[in-house]
């Protein structure tokens, strides 16, 4: 059995590389986990309080659907940028939106080389 990984938002951030494109006052948010997926249904479902969230979406729901499953951060993957809308959201609900170029895979890699499980 491995330890528990003790990490914020922003040693996830720093740790991967990733920008910061909103919620910037949130960046002290511990996280717990993390998932990968781009169904939102299935976040709001299967999201945890404390998780990562790796995904391609780019629009405001992506904050509306964090904030319900008590998300600490989205991670947006290979290259996409969020819209205005989402990062005005991300600072309004208190969520963390990082991005990153690297794909959703391979940040998937990264995260659980992190400990993260």
């Amino acid at each position: 059995m491995s330890e528990a990984v003790s990490m914020t938002v922003a040693g996830v951030a720093e740790a991967l590389g990733l920008t910061v494109a909103g919620g910037e006052d949130h960046l002290a948010v511990p996280v717990t986990g993390a998932q990968v997926c781009d169904l939102l249904s299935f976040v709001i479902s299967q999201g945890r309080k404390g998780h990562l969230w790796i995904t391609i979406q780019t629009h405001p729901n992506i904050i509306a659907a964090a904030a319900l499953a008590g998300l600490s951060a989205i991670i947006v993957a290979s290259g996409f940028e969020p819209e205005d809308e989402t990062i005005d959201r991300a600072d309004e609900q208190g969520i963390a939106l990082l991005t990153s170029k690297e794909s959703a895979f391979t940040l998937a890699g990264e995260v659980y080389k992190l400990g993260f499980r």
